[in-house]
């Protein structure tokens, strides 16, 4: 099925400057080197994968495979090859589906909860380092404004995903 056509009308510059500095924060917290320091400070050798499987874990409750896949838009055999990793590092475990005996859900242990809390801390500390000159009124007013943006943005993705027609 075709995709929705984006807007006709041209975006504004600060609209085109807000996509920029989106860029270059992703491009700049994606980094291998970022992630290789980060996991070394907070103590906990897992890949990207592993990492970001966890953290979405941490702000749910256990699910099935399959719905952790389509929650980070990655394939279902991603998610178990991962999920494989983490439960021989001993963060992560199956439990029973209590809706249906015969599927599992991902859980994580008391490691994995460990470490999602250590790699959060030391991404705050880093983050605090680097905005260490912002003022408290300023990082409040990023704050807000970062979430306001992520909750729009979640809401164009759902209206999209509702739309005849629209692909994943």
């Amino acid at each position: 099925m075709p995709t929705p056509p984006l807007p006709d009308a041209p975006a504004s510059p600060e609209v085109t400057e807000i996509e920029r500095a989106l860029h270059r924060i992703t491009y700049l917290s994606s980094r291998a080197r970022r992630h290789e320091r980060l996991t070394a400070l907070a103590g906990v050798p897992l890949d990207r994968a592993a990492v970001a499987l966890l953290r979405k874990m941490a702000d749910t409750e256990p699910m099935r495979p399959g719905e952790l896949a389509a929650q980070l838009g990655v394939e279902a055999s991603h998610v178990t090859r991962t999920v494989q990793q983490l439960e021989k590092s001993g963060h992560a475990v199956r439990v029973p589906d209590p809706d249906d005996r015969r599927a599992q859900r991902i859980e994580l242990t008391d490691t994995g909860r460990e470490a999602v809390a250590r790699l959060r801390e030391t991404g705050v500390r880093g983050m605090q380092a680097a905005l260490a000159h912002w003022s408290p009124d300023d990082l409040r007013q990023l704050a807000t404004l970062f979430h306001r943006m992520v909750d729009d943005f979640l809401a164009h993705a759902a209206d999209e995903d509702a739309e005849p027609g629209a692909t994943r």
